[in-house]
């Protein structure tokens, strides 16, 4: 079939900022020239079709569908993605298409790339006209209220906001942003994207828990000083000043403190390593990205044995600038700046090493290097 509309929805790294923008911290991102692509058709007829070239089956469903349990098939991301733009708008027509992603590999927001495809390609169909902040807002409100995921902005900002070259910074409390272009005097750099061979859920992990975590450190600071209480979903750390954290931290449970302390300095990080990308310090910005993982070990307490193992290794190889565990970090990739003359030294003494740690991943263990992108945007076919 020939399909009038191609959109590229590519997946994300963050290197600094991660684990906080649930709780309205700062935030930075590159997208990168893998991710997802969809072809499609609006229908007339109102009816959803989709095939996937990643997974089997195909789906077929209304437009005016008013099922809102998700249906544990990989279209439950289309349907979440008509779910948050039916509340805004009257939708009539579907889409027919094909849906392929590049990488198959946990830690990228692949299911981000996915939603704003899908709400990009809805909203085409319809002739609903939408900035770059709402084809967030409703990717983001997608995931939080279908999908069951209690993220925050971060991944589907990186995806839809990025530039080639470039550093997004975001404020997710404000959702001001900046996108920086690459200092000049800057090395030139690739991002190395190192997958565990580890396949992940972030619905079935500890994500949601960790997010409940932040809301009751941030909970118990403002009850120890006796300020006003709101609900539990409308409580974020960064409502917090890092004053009243010092004050209390020895009070609270220290799950809680180590969760809250990861925020504070993670909002320290972001400052330091916008300044370092704006003047070139490419070596700073990547001794941020390794004390940013370094947190999200000791304080934030994710990562699995294979990730740790694969941050340990990274930081000891010569051409790596920097680098931390890519999304939640429980499963899934580390990422990493890289320099791009040393990618096959790396490749070589980051396989052997990991594969002599955990020879189970032969089969698994993937190493790829990408450069940055655009972000989400409609192709000429």
């Amino acid at each position: 079939m020939d399909y009038k509309y191609h959109i590229f929805s590519p997946y994300r790294v963050c290197p600094l900022g991660a684990h906080v923008d649930h709780q309205h911290g700062l935030v930075s991102g590159f997208a990168f020239d893998k991710g997802v692509d969809f072809w499609f058709n609006p229908t007339d007829d109102g009816i959803v079709r989709l095939k996937s070239l990643t997974f089997p089956g195909e789906a077929e469903f209304p437009i005016d569908d008013l099922v809102r349990v998700k249906q544990g098939h990989w279209s439950d991301y289309a349907r979440g993605a008509k779910y948050a733009l039916a509340k805004r708008f009257k939708l009539r027509r579907g889409v027919e298409g094909v849906i392929k992603g590049s990488l198959p590999i946990g830690g990228l927001s692949s299911s981000a790339a996915v939603l704003t495809a899908y709400v990009m390609a809805l909203a085409k169909a319809n002739d609903v006209d939408l900035t770059k902040m709402e084809v967030i807002r409703i990717a983001s409100e997608a995931e939080r209220e279908y999908i069951g995921l209690n993220n925050g902005i971060l991944d589907q900002s990186c995806i839809v906001l990025s530039e080639k070259d470039s550093l997004l910074f975001l404020d997710t409390a404000t959702e001001e942003y900046r996108v920086i272009p690459k200092n000049p005097s800057m090395p030139e750099f690739h991002l190395g994207i190192f997958f565990s061979g580890l396949t992940r859920s972030l619905v079935s992990s500890d994500y949601n828990l960790r997010v409940s975590e932040c809301k009751a450190a941030a909970w118990n600071m403002l009850a120890y000083n006796d300020q006003p209480l709101k609900t539990l979903d409308k409580t974020f750390l960064r409502d917090v000043p890092r004053e009243v954290f010092e004050q209390t931290k020895e009070r609270m449970p220290a799950r809680f403190a180590r969760r809250a302390e990861h925020f504070y300095s993670e909002y320290k990080r972001v400052r330091k390593g916008v300044t370092a990308w704006e003047s070139g310090n490419l070596e700073l910005f990547g001794k941020l990205s390794f004390e940013s993982c370094e947190s999200s070990i000791h304080n934030y307490e994710c990562g699995s044995p294979e990730l740790i193992a694969i941050y340990e290794i990274m930081r000891e190889l010569d051409g790596v600038y920097g680098g931390r565990f890519s999304g939640a970090g429980f499963k899934g990739a580390c990422i990493a700046l890289v320099d791009p003359a040393k990618e096959d030294s790396i490749r070589e003494k980051l396989t052997a090493e990991y594969l002599r740690r955990f020879p189970e991943y032969e089969g698994t263990f993937e190493v790829h290097f990408c450069k940055t992108d655009d972000g989400a945007r409609f192709v000429e076919n």
